[in-house]
């Protein structure tokens, strides 16, 4: 087995991910592909936990915006999460991988509560752990939910999952001059308003010193490429 640079990391997948080429859920064929990269870095010795948003289902903040309660949007956001874990984890069963859903909010027939000491032993069995529900409170992202847990479990890195290939000056999809960054600072991203993740993954991220990698997740093999060391996308620390 080749010697990877990381150990364990926690992959931040958005529910927007997950689309592909369809309007609304679950591109069979996406998640497919995102299982197989998944299974081939565990295979490479890499313990991995993910926490997937909800966005491709429904977003609390969005929901709030269209007049329902934000508490309660939040809620449906929870549970979108949940229905892409156990997606998640279906896929990656396909594939011959161990994987066990574990959830900030009860629902005892379809995934087990999250429990940090369970969730870490389960990474040491060689298990694939996916964290559903966020924080399991309302008005936290699913990006504070994946700071928080990356640095609950002792990963070496959070990986932010995303459809462009870094944190870029400004949007390249209508800035054909934006710059792609190398690295940036925890403080250059709040300040900067640069949009990677909110700012209290990011502070809190700081505050614990745990790196974050932004990369392209559809650019095939670049999890691997990240767990052996090479420089994909933008570093954050």
């Amino acid at each position: 087995m080749a010697k990877t640079t990381y150990k364990r990391i926690l992959l931040k997948l958005s529910g927007e991910a997950l689309l592909g080429e369809e309007d609304y859920g679950i591109d069979p064929i996406i998640i497919g592909r995102i299982a197989k990269e998944i299974q081939e870095v565990l295979e490479a010795g890499v313990q991995v936990a993910i926490v997937i948003g909800g966005g491709n289902i429904f977003r609390g903040a969005g929901l709030a915006e269209a007049g329902i309660d934000r508490v309660t949007g939040d809620h449906m956001g929870m549970l979108a999460t949940l229905m892409n874990s156990l997606a998640l984890q279906d896929a990656l069963e396909k594939t011959g991988v161990e994987a066990r859903v574990m959830s900030a909010i009860s629902v005892h027939d379809v995934s087990e509560d999250y429990i940090r000491r369970r969730a870490t032993r389960h990474l040491e069995k060689g298990r694939v752990v996916i964290i559903a529900g966020g924080t399991g409170n309302p008005f936290f992202t699913t990006d504070t939910a994946a700071a928080l847990r990356a640095i609950e479990i002792g990963a070496d890195m959070v990986l932010k999952a995303t459809k462009v290939d870094g944190v870029f000056s400004a949007d390249p999809n209508t800035h054909q001059d934006a710059h792609l960054y190398d690295s940036l600072s925890y403080d250059k991203v709040i300040e900067g308003k640069l949009g990677v993740m909110d700012a209290n993954a990011i502070v809190l991220c700081r505050d614990q010193a745990m790196p974050i990698r932004v990369f392209n997740v559809f650019g095939s093999g670049n999890l691997m490429r990240i767990v052996n060391g090479k420089n994909v996308g933008t570093i954050i620390c």
